[in-house]
């Protein structure tokens, strides 16, 4: 499982012109499910991005989680996370998971997060969606399943 994870002083996803989701301060999560992934795979992703101290304290430091301060996540399906660029210009999505398979483990993901105490807005899985934010810092982290490790070109 892959995940890219922005710090957002908001974010927004739109199907259609509508706005199907949206959070204010807190998190996006743009979440990307392989074929290797399972249960226990979105159950440690969950954990390590409910964990994941990346807000900063009274000292301005990054000491405190999503849960700390009270931020919502936003989470996106995101096939593309596992583009394979080794062959040519144009991407191959063969490390994705079938869309059946990746679906049940993304809404996986999204109950263990909010069962871990943060918040869950969501895209709508498959479709084409416009997502907006403000990327609070910046602040992006990638973050992999342990023992994932990153495509490299």
């Amino acid at each position: 499982m892959r995940a890219v994870l922005q710090r957002v002083s908001r974010a927004a996803v739109r199907v259609d012109g509508a706005t199907v989701a949206e959070v204010g301060a807190g998190c996006l999560v743009l979440l990307g499910v392989g074929h290797a992934d399972d249960a226990a795979a979105a159950a440690s992703m969950a954990r390590r991005i409910a964990d994941v101290r990346m807000f900063a304290d009274a000292d301005g430091r990054t000491n405190r989680s999503i849960r700390d301060v009270g931020g919502r996540a936003l989470v996106v399906s995101q096939f593309t996370l596992y583009a394979d660029l080794e062959h040519g210009r144009r991407p191959g999505f063969t490390g994705a998971a079938s869309a059946p398979a990746a679906e049940v483990l993304y809404d996986l993901f999204c109950r263990e997060l909010a069962g871990r105490g943060v918040p869950v807005e969501r895209g709508v899985f498959g479709a084409s969606m416009e997502v907006e934010l403000v990327n609070d810092g910046p602040f992006t982290l990638w973050l992999d399943t342990p023992g994932l490790v990153p495509a490299t070109s």
